[in-house]
């Protein structure tokens, strides 16, 4: 038995979904399934996971080159939706998918829920503390995942927000496992001012769990998160109106956005798994000098969690690095809208399938 087949082996693989015809005919259909490990996960800052499950999802033909999608600490493994889905579920369906800046018809899509996180990827549970994650135990996740796949080389990894932190650090440990990496308004380790935001969050988020009111907990620290991701600029063209005077108090127009947008994330997420990953992107930290993969950065300069500044002296320490600067409103969201200059880059990096 080779060396991989004995690592293989040690894999049980659940819950797989996929179409009849996937078995390497060119089928666009999705897989997906847990993968659960039986060698326990060390982890970068202490601790074990005796036996990690991994949730992960792959839509495209099998001989097209294998891309890797990652987003920020919401993400999960559906990407984008085939035309077969449709049930609104795919986290950056405006970028990725068929004829988009990501061209799922060119690229073969994975991806898999974060360790940590909401999916089904282990993470925290009401009854046991959940120890703390590295970006390099994220790495390592994916590094079971694409062997279990067979998957000796990945064609990129587009990291946006916390999966570019994620990408930097499997290239640190991995440099021949993936060709070229996109990391999107990320750098190698987290802005102070930003920790200071997050910090707060993650406050209001213990508070609303010692309380018994994890959700309204939850809420109010999304709603501080929103006010950070998008542009001063934006918000004055969209909430300048004036307050209205609701139960002896003015509620102003951006307040009911940042209630509203709180209240719809902290019915889809788990209060435990936003700590987590929360701290995750605050103790990030690589050595990107050892980073040899190719790496094109993309920085917004209107990005009020991720510097331009913090990027470009990430580039200058990065061996193979280019950058690319945009402008846009949506500040750090940009990765989610900007799908006209996300094309030009994406088009420009990973060429022709």
């Amino acid at each position: 038995m080779s060396d991989l087949e004995a690592y293989m082996t040690s894999f049980t693989h659940q819950k797989v979904h996929m179409s009849s015809g996937d078995a390497g005919d060119g089928c666009s259909l999705p897989i997906e399934g847990v993968l659960r490990s039986g060698e326990p996960l060390k982890l970068h800052h202490g601790g074990t996971i005796e036996s990690p499950a991994i949730g992960w999802r792959m839509t495209g033909a099998k001989a097209k080159p294998v891309v890797l999608a990652l987003g920020g600490i919401s993400a999960h493994r559906r990407v984008f939706e085939t035309a077969e889905e449709q049930s609104g579920s795919g986290w950056w369906s405006e970028i990725v998918g068929p004829g988009r800046a990501l061209d799922a018809d060119r690229f073969r899509i994975l991806s898999f829920d974060y360790l940590g996180g909401s999916g089904e990827t282990s993470g925290p549970n009401a009854k046991d503390p959940f120890p703390a994650i590295s970006t390099y135990d994220q790495a390592e996740v994916l590094l079971r995942l694409i062997n279990h796949l067979e998957i000796d080389r990945l064609h990129a990894i587009v990291g946006a927000s916390y999966g570019g932190m994620v990408a930097l650090a499997f290239a640190e440990r991995c440099p021949d496992r993936v060709a070229q990496l996109v990391v999107i308004s990320a750098a190698d380790r987290a802005s102070p001012m930003s920790t200071a935001w997050r910090s707060v969050q993650r406050r209001l988020v213990r508070f609303g769990l010692e309380t018994g009111e994890s959700e309204k907990g939850l809420a109010l620290a999304r709603a501080l998160a929103m006010a950070t991701y998008r542009s001063a600029e934006e918000f004055s063209e969209r909430f300048a109106g004036l307050p209205q005077l609701r139960e002896d108090r003015f509620v102003f127009p951006v307040e009911d956005y940042l209630m509203a947008r709180g209240a719809d994330y902290a019915r889809r997420y788990r209060p435990d798994s936003f700590l987590t990953l929360s701290e995750s992107i605050d103790l990030h930290s690589v050595d990107v000098t050892r980073v040899r993969t190719p790496v094109t950065a993309v920085a917004v300069k209107e990005d009020q969690l991720v510097p331009v500044m913090d990027i470009q002296k990430m580039c200058d320490r990065l061996p193979n690095a280019h950058l690319h600067e945009m402008s846009s409103v949506f500040g750090h969201d940009a990765f989610l809208k900007e799908q006209n200059s996300l094309k030009s880059i994406f088009s420009s990096v990973l060429g022709e399938s």
